[in-house]
């Protein structure tokens, strides 16, 4: 599992204090995170005190993102996660929820053990799953994914939306 957080440095076995840099850390508490894919410590300095979180995610092989003009690049989790924080901005919706949306995309694509994935199937795995989450989101998310061209098209997503909305509410 590879450790990220806050300015820690993985050196001798223990994680060194991002405050005083000293490497005599603790961990105070555990827990799993995102469906128990990572594992979340609160850590803290022996020498000062000073108290911080690390995060340890299972490292997978990279997937390959093919974009739609045939380019290739590695899949970028961040950058998946600052357009879904675009798409929601002044909405409810958490950064943890969005976090929890993000894992479950990532799981079902190495669920599909492909080492190439196409940005379309990025995008409708998200769009399956934003809906719920907020419909302003999942319009703005649209508006970019599909590139509206006219009002048209942006107004049959709008209808395909309330369509959904119907089923499940008969369903």
């Amino acid at each position: 599992m590879r450790q990220t957080g806050v300015a820690p440095t993985k050196e001798g076995g223990n994680v060194k204090c991002g405050q005083c840099n000293g490497d005599d850390t603790k961990v105070i508490e555990s827990r799993d995170v995102d469906g128990a894919q990572a594992v979340r410590r609160r850590r803290a300095c022996v020498h000062c005190g000073y108290r911080f979180t690390t995060y340890e995610r299972l490292e997978r092989p990279q997937l390959v993102v093919v974009k739609n003009d045939g380019t290739r690049q590695l899949f970028n989790r961040t950058k998946l996660l600052a357009g879904l924080y675009s798409a929601c901005e002044k909405t409810p919706v958490t950064s943890v929820q969005l976090d929890a949306l993000v894992s479950s995309v990532e799981q079902q694509l190495y669920a599909c053990a492909e080492a190439e994935v196409p940005s379309g199937k990025i995008g409708e795995l998200v769009m399956e799953r934003l809906p719920v989450l907020s419909e302003v989101a999942y319009v703005r998310f649209a508006s970019v994914y599909r590139r509206f061209k006219d009002i048209a098209s942006f107004e049959k997503e709008l209808s395909q939306i309330r369509e959904r909305k119907t089923t499940d509410t008969v369903a």
